[in-house]
């Protein structure tokens, strides 16, 4: 599935609490590890309250030191340090992605103005921007990395755009890897939850509007219905929902409700407001729900 990890590190410890993750992850997939450090032009001192590595021959000792102490001798880890200053951080970072043929991204959600910032205008969303690389997301400060391996549990959110569900087969994958089930969910809006054209349908056809949002409701069952039988004849262990309500609220909801590992969301990377969904709900997950989030670019058709 994953043959290659990219690890952008800063020097942080922040940054470093995937590395148990990435470790295990490495294990399962079989991957080579590459630890990137990119040096920042006019960087800051400190980043996330750590000295910030501006200097190239320090950086390089700090990812050799990384590469020793936070893998077995048998896991294939390079390091490599961007000793040209950059401005773009990010940028420089995914002009990295084809040179060593990297096929998934694992960091920290954090940034310098938080998960926003991360997913809005900095690594994340520049990688995803691209179209091709998926991102795996750890919510920093969190201690169940070393758990990596026992995840379970694995969320799909979906909607009624077919584009989206390109993120299935990666769940897939990710459920036989794992021996984990699958948890469909459909979000559709309640009637006080409706944004954008259709907060002016509903305000001048108010039955009209009850009543499509109860045919999408009864087609979403029905889309999730379909995939929950073609994946259980695959051996997988499936399960659906279709919500009524604001699709953070719902997500977050189930997701406590189900002790969800791990969820998989489809995105189409477009820069500014215009991204999965309703443009600003995957950074709201990933700040709401506090569990890993893998990030897969969708294309468009």
């Amino acid at each position: 599935m994953f043959k290659n990890f990219l690890v952008p590190l800063d020097g942080s410890v922040m940054a470093e609490s995937v590395l148990p993750a990435v470790a295990q992850l490495s294990v399962l997939f079989k991957t080579r590890i590459i630890l990137i450090h990119v040096i920042e032009k006019d960087a800051p001192q400190k980043i996330h309250g750590d000295r910030h590595l501006t200097d190239a021959t320090q950086a390089q000792i700090y990812l050799d030191k990384i590469a020793s102490s936070a893998f077995t001798a048998d896991q294939k880890v390079e390091s490599h340090v961007h000793t040209t200053a950059i401005k773009n951080v990010a940028e420089s970072i995914v002009d990295h992605l084809s040179e060593f043929g990297n096929d998934l991204i694992i960091m920290c959600s954090h940034g310098h103005g938080g998960t926003r910032d991360l997913l809005f205008g900095s690594i994340a969303q520049q990688v995803v921007a691209l179209g091709t690389v998926p991102v795996l997301l750890f919510p920093s400060g969190r201690e169940y990395y070393p758990e990596v391996r026992n995840w379970r549990r694995i969320l799909v959110p979906l909607n009624e755009d077919p584009q989206h569900a390109q993120s299935i087969p990666f769940a897939v994958s990710l459920a036989r890897i794992f021996q984990a089930s699958l948890h469909l969910l459909m979000v559709i809006p309640t009637y006080g939850k409706l944004s954008g054209d259709w907060v002016t349908t509903s305000r001048f056809l108010p039955s009209t509007t009850d009543r499509m949002l109860d045919e999408i409701e009864d087609e979403g069952f029905q889309y999730l219905k379909d995939y929950k039988y073609n994946l259980e004849q695959q051996g997988l262990s499936v399960n659906i929902n279709v919500l009524r309500g604001e699709p953070v609220e719902m997500i977050s909801q189930i997701t406590r409700q189900n002790n969800i590992d791990l969820m998989v969301l489809g995105t189409h990377g477009k820069v500014g407001t215009a991204g999965f969904w309703s443009g600003s709900i995957t950074p709201r997950i990933c700040a709401r729900c506090k569990i890993p989030l893998l990030l897969v670019p969708v294309s468009q058709t």
